[in-house]
């Protein structure tokens, strides 16, 4: 579906527009909302610290790259669900995948053909994994595979990338942040971490404690690509030790190809997990592994039973129907190729939007094209909140959400285009700013760090 050519030229956003102020109603609401869910949403990286105060407190609709709130104010978007969205919201041809599927019932007895059909689905794009077990989130189908590497190894000690930012909400990934109020001392004491594109780090950490790693768990890439060898390496080094290696593809699964970074770079990890644009924004996560693995949790041995992945809602019929349609989406369309094209043309805008205020060294943009992010820095060249705020603040100003350069499949060239001339003119205040004060310049508080000890 092009949302491009689909939508009235009267239905795009304006770069000329007024400041969208929340209405009265629209505060109360977030208000209320606070009242009765903590922190106001259900996802830390949604909170209202994480946005200028200018912004949407809430979203009442969307179609393809555009979301609409609870005032009627249109806005292009760049965040999709926490890249959950990759084909565009409302998504024809998955809707009614889910739809047709809903018409049948959600939750059966006993499994559902369908549940067969996903597996198949999954794992024809991930010949490294075997076997599936769906759930519903990253850090349920990650702890999964945390606790399936203890069994299998007979180890304690969990070893994370100290340069990934999330790996999982439960204990042995929250206990290693700032937010790590709930987590007991002992707990904590079971994860050990490991530096990104540093081989040595990982040989240093296991030299240290032998035999006692059960698992490595990263992500194949985030902002920086890996260095020639460190992938190969680590992988090596898991083999040699008898280690299990688990690739967290939330978000590199179905971004970076079609079957995730492990694809991409040719790897072959014991126990991989996606989510995210595996359904685009319907509720389905999946472990993924080798037989020896991942068969401890099943019945088809004589060995002690482990209790692997119990979920009532993980063979949830509609949301698999609508991964299993979002994959063959995937398999027959140009997805892929289509969020490079357009990272490509995004990134390469934006710069040239930088350049040509003098803030090149102030904002850069990095990562993949499929998945740029950006950073703010201030007139010392600092990575700075308040200049990020900044720039959040003036790019709603003229219709646009950028928590994150994300594109989706929904963005055409006509959107990029427009972000492109919203970012200059952002560029220019963020220009004035670094001359004269980002504080005369900012309506409000300053956006956080999503991990810090106090509010």
């Amino acid at each position: 579906m092009d949302y491009g050519e689909a939508m009235d030229e009267a239905e795009r956003p304006s770069q000329a527009r007024l400041e969208p102020t929340p209405s009265r109603e629209a505060r109360r609401l977030g208000d209320r909302l606070h009242q009765l869910v903590p922190g106001g949403c259900h996802t830390y990286a949604k909170g209202d610290d994480q946005f200028p105060e200018c912004a949407p407190p809430l979203i009442e609709r969307g179609l393809g790259c555009r979301v609409w709130d609870i005032d009627g104010n249109e806005f292009v978007e760049y965040g999709a669900g926490l890249r959950a969205v990759t084909l565009g919201h409302a998504y024809a041809p998955v809707i009614d995948a889910a739809h047709g599927q809903m018409l049948l019932g959600s939750n059966y007895t006993r499994p559902a053909p369908i549940e067969l059909q996903a597996a198949e689905a999954l794992l024809e794009l991930v010949p490294a994994a075997d076997m599936v077990k769906f759930c519903k989130d990253g850090s349920t189908a990650n702890t999964a595979a945390v606790t399936l590497a203890r069994a299998y190894t007979g180890r304690d000690l969990v070893a994370i990338c100290a340069d990934h930012p999330f790996l999982s909400y439960n204990d042995w990934f929250i206990g290693t942040t700032a937010m790590d109020a709930g987590v007991p001392a002992a707990v904590k004491q079971l994860t050990v971490s490991f530096r990104y594109n540093d081989l040595a780090s990982v040989e240093k950490l296991l030299a240290e404690r032998p035999e006692q790693v059960a698992c490595l768990i990263l992500e194949a890439e985030r902002t920086d690509p890996p260095a020639p060898g460190f992938l190969e390496g680590l992988q090596d080094l898991c083999r040699r030790s008898g280690i299990v290696l688990i690739l967290d593809e939330m978000i590199t699964g179905f971004r970076w190809h079609n079957g995730g970074a492990q694809a991409y770079y040719g790897l072959e990890p014991d126990l991989s997990t996606f989510g995210k644009a595996m359904a685009n924004g319907f509720a389905v996560s999946a472990l993924a592994g080798r037989r020896a693995l991942m068969e401890l949790g099943g019945l088809k041995h004589s060995g002690e039973r482990m209790f692997l992945l119990s979920t009532t809602h993980g063979g949830e019929t509609h949301a698999l129907a609508a991964a299993i349609e979002t994959m063959r989406i995937y398999r027959t369309e140009p997805v892929i190729e289509t969020l490079y094209e357009r990272g490509i043309q995004l990134q390469a805008g934006v710069e040239a939007a930088a350049r040509e205020h003098g803030i090149e060294d102030f904002f850069q943009v990095v990562g993949k094209p499929p998945n740029l992010v950006y950073v703010a820095r201030d007139a010392e060249l600092r990575p700075s909140q308040e200049f990020r705020t900044l720039f959040l603040q003036e790019m709603v100003k003229r219709g646009f959400i950028v928590p994150s350069l994300v594109v989706s499949y929904a963005h055409t060239q006509t959107e990029i285009d427009a972000t492109v001339a919203a970012a200059a003119e952002a560029f220019a205040v963020y220009r004035r700013a670094l001359e004269a004060g980002v504080e005369r310049h900012l309506r409000g508080r300053s956006v956080r760090l999503v991990s810090r000890v106090y509010n």
